[in-house]
């Protein structure tokens, strides 16, 4: 899945909506490592869905005022609909949206548009046990690893499943074969990191769509305040 393809199918609203089926969502995934601009509309419109629940959420039950002829209780959603509700909704709606439009996305922007080096490290599939690389980066920073897998063929692609010192699976990620090349730029994005030991499973896929172990990797991750 390319740019063009991901803005035509509305990609980020159907992934925000789990409205992708199985094969669009391993490939926008895979597209998401790639393409900045998709990250960072993802990253925007999941911290306006977090916002908006907090505006949306219900308020104190008001206190029942008695009238002498009342009217027929509106629906539920008929309430929404109230200048009492409505209002104060709408007004914090729009104050969410301007803090996305003049403070979140430009800072975003500016953070992908700066150049910076990461923490990175080089893995050999394979090579598992004591005496891994050491990565050194801060909590919710990315970092790179540069996978080494032995060249084998027969295979169309790839898949690399990163477990935590916990041993749950972090991510996965699907990536298409390429004849000659052995070492693989992976950016794992920033999240919630431990300090421990971190294992890099391969498997590789046939073309009769077979899924065989290649081998694994680890590193030490050293997590800095």
């Amino acid at each position: 899945m390319d740019h063009a393809d991901a803005v035509r199918m509305n990609a980020t609203e159907r992934y925000l909506l789990k409205e992708l089926d199985p094969a669009q969502l391993d490939q926008f995934e895979e597209h998401l490592f790639e393409c900045q601009e998709c990250a960072l509309d993802v990253r925007a419109a999941a911290e306006f869905f977090e916002q908006s629940k907090h505006v949306l959420a219900p308020g104190p039950v008001p206190v029942p005022v008695h009238v002498p002829t009342p009217a027929p209780t509106p629906s539920h959603w008929l309430a929404w609909l109230r200048p009492a509700i409505a209002v104060p909704v709408m007004a914090g709606l729009l104050a969410v949206i301007a803090f996305q439009n003049f403070v979140t996305l430009p800072k975003m922007q500016s953070a992908l548009r700066n150049p910076k080096v990461m923490p990175w490290a080089a893995v050999n599939v394979g090579t598992w046990g004591a005496g891994g690389p050491t990565i050194t980066a801060k909590s919710g920073q990315s970092f790179l690893l540069f996978v080494r897998i032995p060249p084998e063929a027969g295979y169309t692609g790839y898949t690399a499943d990163l477990y935590n010192p916990a041993g749950k699976l972090e991510w996965s990620l699907t990536f298409p074969a390429a004849a000659g090349q052995d070492q693989w730029p992976m950016q794992v994005p920033g999240s919630d990191w431990q300090t421990g030991t971190y294992t890099l499973k391969i498997r590789g896929a046939t073309a009769a769509g077979e899924s065989r172990d290649l081998g694994r990797t680890s590193f030490d991750l050293q997590v800095q305040n």
